[in-house]
């Protein structure tokens, strides 16, 4: 494994006042990575340096410039205290209570599914069906667009898609409360709130039924995405401790195989949809054959399916019959 900051010559630094054993950042890291290491921790060293981040309040630039910058007594407790809670398997951005998403930086909670770069890919393929592209003008982007965002978690599509389209108006919707009260910090700190409705809803539920959503009428969305809970129950065991044991499971399980959502919020949104409007959805493994067959005719058309980097099937779009 490589050196995560810089070499010294000598010895690593080490001193001692009054009992305290005093560490520097190449030090505190080296320490840290091995625990995380000898506990079987993914992604050790990256870890190792964003807890250590969080810790200081420094970014990453800082610790390889000051590589003998000297921890104290509060910041070292601090600092393998949570190494100790990550070798346990909390998850990092439980620990530091953020996650980067499509360059934005949410805050994420117990409450929330940890956003995924895979679900980035929600986004490019949302953006790319309304036809925004990187080149597209500010007054392109200005669309009033209407848009459903199902199981909104932490916010991370609704308030990605409100940051690329200024004025589009969002529903970002969830069964979790608790998610909610989330979406609703992280739109506020991007000033977005004015043009995100948050909805407890199961699935797009509520559109039939409240009333501020209804009044805008039926077929109103020209875009409904959602990132629906896709695991199999089956699948429990076989998932990294880190997701089994602290993600919530309501946002994790779509049933007993994982697909079982897929038909009533496909039904839904075909009935919510304006004509032509657009569905994007993110797929669970093994789920792009199911869910191609429910996006077909009569009610769908041009369907799409978008791998991620690793190649796999990762994003179902489709366009609803035009009328």
């Amino acid at each position: 494994m490589s050196d995560p900051l810089p070499a010294n010559s000598g010895p690593l630094p080490c001193d001692s006042v009054q009992g305290q054993r005093i560490i520097d950042v190449r030090t505190a890291l080296r320490d840290a990575i091995a625990h995380l290491e000898g506990e079987r921790v993914p992604s050790a060293a990256l870890d190792a340096e964003l807890l250590l981040m969080h810790t200081l309040g420094r970014d990453r630039a800082w610790l390889y410039a000051h590589p003998e910058e000297k921890l104290g007594d509060v910041q070292h407790e601090r600092y393998f205290s949570l190494i100790a809670r990550r070798a346990s398997g909390v998850p990092t951005q439980h620990l530091t209570g953020h996650q980067e998403f499509w360059g934005l930086d949410f805050e994420v909670s117990p409450d929330v599914l940890i956003p995924r770069p895979e679900t980035e890919h929600v986004i490019e393929v949302a953006l790319e069906r309304l036809g925004i592209r990187q080149s597209s003008s500010p007054a392109e982007r200005d669309s009033e667009f209407q848009i459903a965002d199902v199981g909104t978690g932490s916010g991370c599509i609704a308030v990605a898609l409100a940051h690329e389209l200024p004025s589009a108006h969002i529903f970002a919707m969830d069964i979790s409360a608790a998610a909610l009260e989330v979406a609703r910090r992280n739109a506020a700190r991007y000033k977005v709130s004015s043009r995100i409705d948050f909805v407890k809803s199961n699935l797009l539920d509520d559109v039939f039924h409240e009333s501020r959503i209804t009044r805008h009428g039926p077929r109103n969305f020209d875009l409904i995405v959602s990132n629906p809970p896709y695991i199999g129950r089956c699948e429990t065991a076989t998932l990294p401790r880190e997701v089994r044991e602290h993600e919530p499971e309501v946002a994790l399980f779509g049933g007993e195989t994982g697909t079982e959502l897929y038909a009533l919020l496909i039904a839904q949104a075909a009935k919510l949809l304006k004509p032509a409007g657009i569905l994007v959805l993110e797929l669970g493994y093994n789920s792009a054959q199911h869910v191609s067959r429910l996006l077909s005719a009569p009610d769908w058309l041009d369907l799409a399916i978008t791998n991620d980097l690793a190649g796999i099937p990762r994003v179902a779009s489709a366009r609803r019959t035009p009328e």
